[in-house]
């Protein structure tokens, strides 16, 4: 691992909870920021910057109610399905320099097909012990890394985690194109892979988590792999139908094909989750509370261990009771 010099934070379009980890855990930042905008895009508040779209990047149909529920298994479905991306590009997010932050190693992971893409994520700074020790991929909101996501990770660097949190194609100018829930799905596998190997890492007990951008990411991922022990997605929206019905700008694929929005819904597939859930969002977020019941519902009728919960606050003041809550399910499971 290469140690980096912590670099000081810089505010973005959608950095979830930049300013919010800032005010929580070092208030003498946050005195000297100024906090911008906050990622709630997952929850659709709408931030004020928006990307030029393709026009042939059309805007979705009304977004159903009830989108259907699938009959295959996601993981198998992925092996089929390739995303048609119309309008390649970067993430839509400004961003930050890739400088790890204090406390963290930045690493690489490599990613894609035959592993062309080679990106970034940071680790927490651990010492080897002769039992191998538990750990976490959080995935961040937004659609870029920063700072302030970091400062986030302390209650499960103080529970005894290693912690990664892996940086997705087309984030902070890195290379890939940004598809929208889809090939990022790919990069959080192949981001696992690279924490379940590192030196004094469990893989048996390898945990995933994420909020907003980052909850919809832990849900498609769980689906994919058996390889977590428990998922903890946060304020993630498991409908792609309503979620870019919302935010047609965000839309890179062919939106004339309703396959590449089941295939980024979790809802349409929630009998595929392949660990035990504890899918968590904030009472302030009633717009998608009604989707993730039925994701719940749907995922009990297929047999999934899976929990629903509501914490209060709001979008980005829930996550600190999210990660509690989170540390408490992933002892249970793992007792």
């Amino acid at each position: 691992m290469t140690r980096s010099e912590d670099n000081a934070f810089r505010p973005s379009r959608r950095t979830v909870l930049a300013g919010l980890a800032v005010t929580m855990l070092a208030p003498n930042i946050a005195k000297a920021t100024e906090t911008k905008v906050l990622d709630a895009k997952a929850t659709e508040t709408k931030t004020t910057e928006t990307n030029v779209v393709d026009p042939k990047a059309a805007k979705p149909a009304d977004a159903p109610a009830d989108p259907p529920l699938l009959t295959g298994d996601y993981a198998k479905e992925r092996h089929k399905f390739r995303t048609d991306l119309l309008n390649k590009g970067p993430a839509p997010d400004k961003y930050e320099p890739l400088v790890a932050p204090t406390g963290a190693e930045q690493i690489f992971y490599r990613s894609g097909l035959g592993g062309e893409l080679e990106l970034v994520a940071w680790v927490s700074r651990y010492e080897r012990t002769p039992k191998p020790k538990p750990a976490v991929l959080f995935l961040h909101g937004g659609n870029a890394i920063g700072q302030g996501h970091w400062l986030l990770m302390k209650p499960y660097i103080d529970a005894g985690y290693v912690v990664m949190i892996p940086s997705t194609r087309g984030e902070n100018g890195q290379k890939g194109n940004f598809s929208g829930f889809y090939d990022e799905v790919a990069d959080v596998l192949a981001a696992s892979n690279r924490l379940r190997h590192l030196p004094g890492v469990d893989p048996h007990r390898l945990f995933l988590a994420g909020h907003s951008v980052g909850g919809t990411l832990a849900m498609l991922a769980a689906m994919s792999s058996k390889r977590f022990r428990a998922a903890t997605p946060m304020s993630g929206n498991p409908d792609a139908f309503a979620f870019f019905h919302r935010y047609p700008e965000d839309i890179r694929f062919n939106a004339k094909n309703p396959r590449e929005f089941q295939m980024r819904s979790a809802i349409c597939y929630a009998h595929s989750f392949k660990c035990p859930l504890k899918v968590m969002h904030a009472n302030q977020e009633a717009n998608i509370e009604p989707r993730l019941a039925l994701l719940a519902k749907r995922a009990l009728a297929g047999g999934v261990k899976i929990e629903l919960a509501t914490v209060q606050g709001s979008h980005n003041s829930a996550v600190q009771g999210e990660i509690e809550q989170s540390i408490q399910f992933f002892r249970s499971v793992a007792a």
